[in-house]
């Protein structure tokens, strides 16, 4: 037996719940779709009944017809609407009489506009929203998008993450040693706290990325590329060509052993008789290139690899993801800001980068040591790119 929405809903316009008696003005519609959609009270949405008048009675002579249901259904995308709301359009009961029900949810993309208009319903009408309303549905969306690299990974369970890695590498050193002694926490509620998971056991991009078994399985671009050439270009024969599609712990310790492996050095003098061994490259300068390229990538919309290409006379690192917040391509190694902030903090708490901005600092001085040129970066609106070329 189908419930009567009198006694879901009740019986008077409130904050999420309104009354039309006609579908006759398909504008007063469309502004109180916009204003449940935006849901200003926070009810999760709102209902919007046709055929009900403003003392909440029903009345005769609705059209309860498919081709008026639809008519309604099409509103949420005519274009006039953005962003498109959810919406379902039903035929129901009220008071015992049939009614059109328009059941809106409330969008997670918020200020949802009518025609560039922000409508919203605080209380039993609807009005045009005010700035300081518009500020609160703004800040809203913000904070329920949250940084992506936070965000539950559909599918991902706590068993795509290596536990055993998470108690032994990643709680040491990122947890004082007493915190953790006292800490009665199950690995579930220690994984949610450190935002690897959530509370219902759903990993998320930063969990599977850190201690994850292959994060791009979820995250396609969530691996890094290794490539060997012998040569001065692309068309140069490949000597070594490695994926890399583990976890950033694993992936740090495979990295420096491919990089090391190619490595050349030279003797070169230094003062008296003294001979010293130098490398094409420090070390340390292409370590902190690669590991803020994979702390800084794109990885919610981008599903190409981190690229480290070999020549040789230089060595190219390329990652998805241009300037992001406060960084632009003219200041980029002066200030800083975040992609995927906890990604940032785990990667420091490992001791893979230094999150404090320093890092672009730390390369030119490790260069200008080595005798190499100084590193020259490429920044666009989609990709970082840089270049570091061999010691002579």
């Amino acid at each position: 037996m189908n419930t009567d929405l009198a006694d879901l809903l009740g019986t008077r316009e409130t904050a999420c719940l309104e009354f039309k008696q006609q579908a006759k003005r398909p504008e007063a519609i469309r502004q109180a779709i916009c204003a449940m959609a935006n849901d200003l009270a926070g009810n999760g949405g709102g209902d919007l009944l046709v055929g009900v008048n403003d003392h909440g009675e029903p009345v005769d002579g609705i059209d309860l017809s498919d081709q008026a249901l639809l008519a309604l259904t099409d509103m949420r995308d005519d274009g006039k609407i953005l962003e498109r709301p959810s919406l379902t359009v039903t035929v129901a009961t009220f008071k015992g009489k049939p009614v059109i029900r328009i059941r809106v949810e409330g969008s997670a993309a918020t200020p949802v506009r009518l025609n560039g208009v922000v409508w919203v319903r605080p209380g039993p009408s609807t009005r045009r929203a005010t700035r300081d309303d518009e500020r609160v549905l703004a800040e809203r969306r913000r904070v329920g998008d949250g940084p992506y690299d936070i965000r539950p990974v559909v599918g991902a369970g706590l068993e795509q993450m290596d536990l055993g890695l998470f108690r032994s590498t990643y709680l040491p050193a990122a947890i004082a040693p007493d915190v953790l002694e006292d800490n009665g926490r199950t690995v579930a509620q220690q994984l949610a706290a450190l935002r690897f998971a959530t509370l219902d056991e759903t990993a998320t991009t930063v969990g599977l990325l850190v201690i994850g078994f292959d994060p791009s399985a979820f995250i396609p671009g969530g691996y890094v590329q290794f490539v060997r050439y012998q040569g001065l270009d692309l068309d140069a024969p490949i000597i070594d060509e490695q994926e890399l599609r583990h976890n950033v712990v694993v992936t740090a310790d495979r990295l420096e052993t491919i990089l090391r492996g190619h490595l050349h050095t030279r003797v070169v003098g230094t003062t008296g008789f003294r001979e010293e061994q130098r490398p094409d490259y420090p070390i340390e300068a292409l370590r902190e290139l690669c590991m803020n390229a994979i702390m800084h990538r794109n990885y919610e919309t981008s599903y190409a690899p981190v690229r480290i290409a070999w020549f040789e006379d230089r060595i190219e690192v390329t990652n998805p993801g241009g300037p992001y917040g406060q960084v632009r391509s003219d200041n980029f190694d002066r200030v800083n800001d975040y992609r995927n902030p906890s990604l940032a903090a785990a990667m420091k708490s490992l001791g893979y980068v230094n999150r404090f901005g320093r890092g672009i600092g730390r390369v030119r001085a490790a260069l200008e040591r080595n005798g190499n040129p100084q590193a020259e970066f490429l920044v666009d609106q989609s990709s970082w790119f840089v270049t570091v070329r061999r010691a002579q």
